[in-house]
């Protein structure tokens, strides 16, 4: 296993210079995952077109965010699915929201498990009036708990693929889209921890009428800046926030009685954005294809890496006390990263710091995440460093 692991990392660690992934313990992948060196070459590119082109650079921006667009589509086996580029997922929720008529059916379902972009506003919305339902997201019974509070009231189910806070993958998304669709209601996906880590076929799993949100800062190293919609073609939804991006072929139509959403994968834009972050993205993805970084490739690495970590954790012995594995889940239902529990999370968090060592907490959750360039002697080092500050701590 270590062998698998480390004949990949070291065959991308120099490509990730910049970022001195080879002598750094940088386990925030699941957060923020180093970019490899072209990206600086895509930055650099997205302003020599500014200079050269003016505002005529749009043309090749929009060349970059199609390029970004059948990356996903080949991802996702999703040939007819819709991409709608945002500057973060927040955007795209409110966006999204925003279609529904939720004066008269003011219901949300979803999770207590969820990532703050949907789970804060929603709970500023409930403030407002909103009725916002929330179900255990971990439990083995979540479809029945969401049957349970379907009625005429509901415009949506939101939920994750992957969960933020403990890593697990649901088991139960294919279900929850049949008994969504069975009442007629949409149901949105958060994948922010599923892109380029556990492999989804839109297709296949029978979820091409959901909406599906995509964020490229973390396991896609796009960076900030190329978050997206993915939503069913024949979607007729007509967001109330929306931006002139969203009809951009029709800026010269000036009589229109009724707003339009002309253009293709446009359906829930905003308005200007930085196009240097595409570029850069364009240029990773690019890196990617060349190093044959298929999403099978990455999500063997993935599954090796948490397995490792996860035992180099059990074999250490740990005080229960101290810190633990957040849940038993076998390593195939986890995503890209290791939850650890701790009432002393943000001190290990912390302490590990200034040892050199990256990770983040959550509440009592400490999180390692790994990344494609991350050698077992690396895993090894963090968990040996992780050991000696937990021994220091008085539970």
């Amino acid at each position: 296993m270590t062998h698998d692991i480390d004949e990949l990392a070291q065959k991308l660690a120099p490509h990730y210079s910049h970022f001195d992934v080879s002598n750094r313990l940088l386990f925030t992948g699941h957060s923020h995952q180093a970019w490899p060196d072209v990206a600086k070459e895509g930055l650099q590119e997205s302003f020599e077109v500014a200079a050269t082109d003016v505002d005529n650079k749009w043309e090749a921006a929009f060349e970059k965010v199609d390029i970004l667009r059948r990356y996903l589509r080949n991802f996702y086996e999703d040939p007819d699915g819709m991409y709608c580029l945002g500057q973060n997922t927040h955007q795209l929720l409110v966006s999204w929201l925003s279609s529904f008529d939720l004066q008269n059916k003011p219901k949300i379902i979803t999770t207590d498990s969820e990532f703050h972009s949907m789970s804060r506003q929603l709970k500023r919305l409930k403030e407002e009036g909103l009725e916002v339902v929330t179900v255990d997201g971990h439990a083995e019974d979540i479809v029945k708990q969401i049957e349970r509070q379907i009625d005429d009231q509901v415009s949506a189910v939101m939920l994750s693929r992957v969960y933020f806070n403990s890593g697990i993958v649901n088991q139960h998304i294919t279900e929850i889209a049949e008994l969504s669709r069975s009442h007629d209601i949409p149901l949105l996906i958060d994948d922010y921890h599923g892109t380029n880590v556990v492999p989804l076929s839109i297709s296949d799993e029978n979820l091409t009428d959901c909406y599906v949100l995509i964020g490229g800062y973390k396991y896609l190293q796009w960076g900030e800046g190329n978050c997206f919609l993915r939503y069913p073609s024949d979607c007729d939804l007509r967001p109330a926030i929306t931006g002139w991006f969203a009809s951009f072929s029709e800026l010269d139509k000036t009589k229109e009685h009724r707003v339009s959403y002309a253009d293709d994968h446009q359906r829930f834009a905003s308005g200007t954005f930085d196009s240097s972050s595409q570029f850069r993205a364009a240029k990773v993805v690019e890196f990617f294809e060349n190093m044959e970084l298929t999403s099978e490739v990455l999500y063997r690495q993935y599954q090796q890496q948490i397995k490792l970590l996860q035992k180099t954790f059990l074999d250490k012995d740990f005080d229960t006390e101290v810190i633990q594995l957040a849940h038993q889940q076998p390593v195939e239902n986890i995503g890209g990263f290791l939850a650890l529990q701790s009432p002393f999370a943000r001190t290990i968090r912390a302490k590990l710091m200034e040892k050199g060592v990256f990770t983040d907490a959550r509440g009592d959750i400490l999180r390692f995440g790994v990344a494609p360039y991350i050698t077992s002697q690396q895993i090894t080092k963090a968990m040996d460093e992780l050991k000696r500050v937990a021994s220091k701590i008085n539970p």
